[in-house]
C-alpha cells in the first residue's frame, strides 16, 4: 500500500500497521474515535483524551522532546507526527525506527483529508467516513448560524512571558475567521510576540480570547488584560476547540455557538 502524507512524503506499507505511536494529542483522540485505541502503544504526556489514555498506554515524552529508546523498545509499525507539533529532527529520528506519517493542518479541509488518510492507512474507512460526514454537518449548520452575526475585532493569546498571539498561517486563525472574529494580528505570521504596554495595545479590540493552552490562562490573568483593553471583553477560551483538529471538531462548533451567544448576552453588540 502506497500512502502520501500531508507533506507529500510517500510511505510504502506492506500491511496495515498494528502498533501505533502518536506524538500529537489531537491525533491520539482521533485514533481512539476511529476505534484504534487498542493499537496504540505510545503517546505523549500531553495526550489527555480519552481521559485515561496515559494510564493505559506508554508515555514516550512530549511533542518536542521524546525518548527514542523507549519508542524503539515499543517496536512500532508507524509513528504519527505533525509538522507544527513535532520538530524536523524528531521526524528524522523516528524515520530510523519505522514508518512516519506527518500531518500539516491549516483548514478544516486539511483535517478531513487527514481523517480519510487514517481511514486508508488503518482500514477504518467506515469509521472515518462517518466522522467526516458528521463534521461536514456541524460546519454547514454553524455557517448558517454565524452568517448574520457581526464581525468582532479579536486577539487570541496563546502564551505569557512573552505574550504571544495566533497570527496568520495557523489553524487557529482559520477558525477565528470562520467564527467572524477579525484577528487584528493576522498581519503577522504564525505566533508573534506582542507588547502589552498601554502605549502599544490595539485600541479597536472588542474581544480578547485567552487560550487554555499551551499556556493555561485562568481567571486571575484577566485583570491585566482588562487594564490594557478596557473596552474589550476578556474571555477564557477552550484552546482544544480552537487548535485541535480531527474528531475534536465534532464538539467545536457547538462550543463556538455558545461562545457567540455568551458574547451577545453580555451585550457586546
Amino acid at each position: 500500500m502506497k500512502i502520501e502524507d500531508q507533506l507529500n512524503r510517500t510511505i510504502h506499507l506492506k500491511e496495515i500497521p498494528k502498533r501505533i505511536i502518536s506524538l500529537v494529542p489531537s491525533q491520539t483522540e482521533l485514533l481512539c474515535d476511529l476505534g484504534l485505541k487498542s493499537a496504540l502503544v505510545g503517546v505523549t504526556k500531553f495526550c489527555v483524551h480519552p481521559h485515561n489514555i496515559k494510564k493505559e498506554v506508554t508515555v514516550v515524552g512530549g511533542t518536542k522532546q521524546i525518548d527514542l529508546k523507549k519508542i524503539k523498545s515499543l517496536s512500532p509499525d508507524i509513528i504519527l507526527c505533525n509538522k507544527e507539533e513535532n520538530t524536523k529532527e524528531i521526524v528524522e529520528a523516528c524515520e530510523l525506527i519505522c514508518h512516519v506519517h506527518v500531518s500539516d493542518i491549516f483548514t478544516i479541509e486539511d483535517s478531513l483529508e487527514l481523517i480519510k488518510q487514517y481511514g486508508d492507512i488503518f482500514d477504518r474507512h467506515k469509521e472515518a467516513g462517518e466522522i467526516i460526514a458528521r463534521i461536514n454537518e456541524e460546519v454547514a449548520d454553524f455557517k448558517v448560524f454565524i452568517k448574520d452575526q457581526p464581525t468582532l475585532k479579536t486577539a487570541y493569546f496563546i502564551w505569557k512571558k512573552p505574550y504571544m498571539v495566533a497570527g496568520s498561517n495557523t489553524f487557529i486563525n482559520y477558525l477565528l475567521r470562520l467564527n467572524k472574529f477579525e484577528n487584528v494580528y493576522e498581519v503577522s505570521e504564525r505566533y508573534p510576540e506582542v507588547n502589552l504596554d498601554k502605549k502599544h495595545v490595539n485600541k479597536t479590540l472588542q474581544v480578547v480570547l485567552l487560550s487554555s493552552e499551551p499556556f493555561p490562562f485562568k481567571e486571575k490573568h484577566k485583570k491585566i488584560f482588562q487594564e490594557n483593553y478596557p473596552t474589550a471583553k476578556i474571555v477564557l477560551a477552550d484552546g482544544e476547540m480552537f487548535s485541535w483538529y480531527g474528531s475534536r471538531l465534532l464538539k467545536a462548533f457547538r462550543y463556538f455557538k455558545q461562545l457567540r451567544l455568551n458574547l451577545h448576552n453580555d451585550q457586546l453588540y
